[in-house]
């Protein structure tokens, strides 16, 4: 079976083709241009293209749609907020640095952006709207960045089960803001990060919902009440859609990281990909690993086949690992351009490639 996924990279988007058991690079898009945020096709919503962001630094962001499964591509509009005014109290500009993550869900398209703006576009990108209540948020100025300067949405959640924007609910991911959630189609907007503590914080502010610097939020397709979230000081697991979380403790090698993937049929199956910590952001003890935990966070088993065990200094950021529709299919890329596949669910990894670019994000698509 013939399948695809996608690779945003420093210096373009790769596309991937898996036929025989092996993934092999079937085009380059946008050569030498860095690519932040790829959304793939979507067999659901046939009539929505593809959307690629990039950050041509001079040039700005631009984005990139294509109408034939990434054959051909055209530039549409980018995120855009309205003109800022003298009295705004913020400590950002009103102007866009980076789309950082894109969600689709039938014929709308979601953009997560820096500083910490949340888009919607309802014709494929030729018009994007800020959610305002969000942006106007009183709260939303107590956000910090965290690797970057300005904060950031970089997860958006969007659950499969609502039909209509009465009563859709929407989930985002701030690094550094907590999790935030609206149940009226982003009419209106509540934070959603109790249970989480934030250690870099002094004692008495460690549990303030606002100052948890997620770095990446997913739900289970399946049961999408079931959510998973790697912290800056941990992993963290909601099994009522935010209203509370409960950290995971007991989690061998180390639980620090940047990404998490979730079984999209097994709300309890997880995957990460541990780092050290912070300020030394490499595998423990330069050895890669892929945690994975099937029964909920109780345990954990720590996947090494296939992937490097010594001088290893691989870092996989946040859109940088995911699963397939199938649940057993998974890529990973690293800020040092390795690529690796499993077909088993991360039993064993194959090397794809270890000589691409800095790697952005990995997207497998539906199938």
């Amino acid at each position: 079976m013939s399948r695809r996924a996608w690779v945003a990279t420093r210096k373009g988007l790769f596309e991937l083709r898996r036929s025989g058991g092996r993934w092999e690079i079937a085009a380059v898009n946008f050569l030498g241009e860095p690519v932040t945020a790829v959304l793939p096709p979507e067999p659901s919503a046939p009539g929505r293209p593809m959307i690629a962001a990039l950050n041509l630094g001079h040039f700005g962001v631009k984005c990139h749609a294509s109408d034939d499964q990434g054959r051909s591509w055209h530039e549409v509009s980018t995120p855009a907020w309205p003109l800022q005014p003298p009295e705004a109290q913020d400590d950002v500009a009103w102007k866009l640095i980076q789309v950082w993550t894109l969600a689709g869900k039938g014929d709308d398209i979601w953009a997560g952006t820096l500083p910490g703006g949340l888009f919607r576009s309802s014709d494929g990108g030729a018009s994007w709207y800020l959610n305002e209540p969000l942006w106007n948020h009183p709260r939303r100025r107590e956000w910090a960045g965290g690797g970057y300067d300005a904060p950031g949405i970089h997860s958006i959640v969007l659950d499969p089960r609502d039909r209509d924007d009465a009563g859709q609910r929407l989930l985002v991911g701030v690094s550094t803001g907590g999790v935030w959630a609206s149940s009226d189609g982003g009419a209106t907007w509540a934070v959603r990060a109790r249970g989480m503590r934030a250690d870099y914080m002094p004692p008495e502010q460690a549990y303030d919902e606002v100052a948890q610097d997620v770095h990446r939020i997913v739900a289970c397709a399946a049961s999408p009440d079931h959510l998973w979230c790697q912290h800056h000081n941990g992993i963290w697991h909601s099994v009522d859609h935010a209203a509370s979380w409960q950290q995971v403790t007991g989690v061998p090698v180390s639980d620090f990281g940047f990404t998490v993937a979730v079984d999209p049929h097994d709300p309890a199956r997880a995957w990460f990909v541990p780092a050290v910590a912070d300020q030394r952001r490499v595998p423990v003890g330069a050895a890669l690993a892929v945690l994975r935990t099937d029964d909920g966070g109780r345990t954990f088993t720590a996947l090494r086949a296939g992937l490097p065990q010594s001088h290893s200094y691989n870092l996989v950021y946040r859109h940088g690992l995911d699963v397939g529709t199938d649940g057993r299919t998974l890529m990973m890329g690293s800020t040092t351009g390795s690529l690796w596949a499993s077909g088993n669910g991360g039993d064993r990894w194959q090397t794809v490639s270890s000589s691409l670019p800095p790697i952005n994000a990995v997207v497998i698509e539906p199938f």
